[in-house]
C-alpha cells in the first residue's frame, strides 16, 4: 500500500479455514440458502427441497434462471452422495440439465434427488425439479431433469469435519 511501509504481498498464510457461519448451525447449502431454498428431507437416499421462484431466481424475461436449476441440481445430489457416503467429501464431475418447461416467476418449485447408483467411488444421482400446484402443493409439470456423477471416496479434511454435524442435524428435519 502506498505510503504505509507495508507491502502489498502478505508473509505465508495458514491455509483457510471453513466458510464463515460453516458447521451445526449453517445451512447444508449457503448459495441455495441465499436464494430462499428450504430443504425439507435430507437422507441417503432421497433429498427434497423447495424454492419460490422470486426476481434473483430469474433471467431478464421472469423465468427461472437455467443456472439455478443446475444449482439445485448439483447441490441436493451432493448433499444426498455425502449422507451416502458415510459423510465422506463428495465432488461432481459430471452434470447434466434437461430444461422441459418453464417456472415463471412466483411458482414454487420442489427438487427431488435420488440415488441411481451408490458406489463406494462414483455416485450417479437422477434430480427432477418440479412445478408445484399452488392449491395442493402436489408435483404438477417436471420443469427440470438432471443427471449429477459424484466422485465419493475423497476424504474430508479435518476442518471441514463440523459440516457433518450440521447435516446431521438438517436431516431430522
Amino acid at each position: 500500500m502506498a505510503g504505509s511501509g507495508e507491502s502489498a504481498r502478505t508473509t505465508a498464510a495458514s491455509p483457510p479455514g471453513p466458510p464463515p457461519g460453516f458447521g451445526e448451525g449453517a445451512p447444508p447449502d449457503n448459495a441455495l440458502h441465499a436464494l430462499g431454498f428450504e430443504f425439507t428431507r435430507i437422507t441417503g437416499s432421497e433429498v427434497l427441497g423447495r424454492l419460490a421462484v422470486t426476481e434473483t431466481c430469474c433471467q431478464p424475461f421472469k423465468i427461472l434462471n437455467g443456472g439455478v436449476s443446475a444449482l439445485m441440481a448439483e447441490s441436493t445430489a451432493s448433499i444426498g452422495g455425502y449422507m451416502a457416503s458415510g459423510y465422506r467429501r463428495v465432488a461432481g464431475v459430471q452434470l447434466s440439465v434437461n430444461h422441459l418447461k418453464p417456472a415463471r416467476l412466483g411458482d414454487r418449485i420442489e427438487a427431488k434427488a435420488n440415488p441411481i447408483q451408490v458406489g463406494r467411488n462414483v455416485q450417479v444421482w437422477e434430480v427432477q425439479i418440479w412445478l408445484l400446484d399452488p392449491n395442493t402443493s402436489e408435483h404438477k409439470d417436471l420443469v427440470s431433469s438432471a443427471r449429477v456423477t459424484l466422485l465419493t471416496n475423497l476424504s474430508t479434511p479435518e476442518e471441514m469435519k463440523s459440516y457433518e454435524k450440521g447435516i446431521k442435524k438438517y436431516a431430522k428435519l
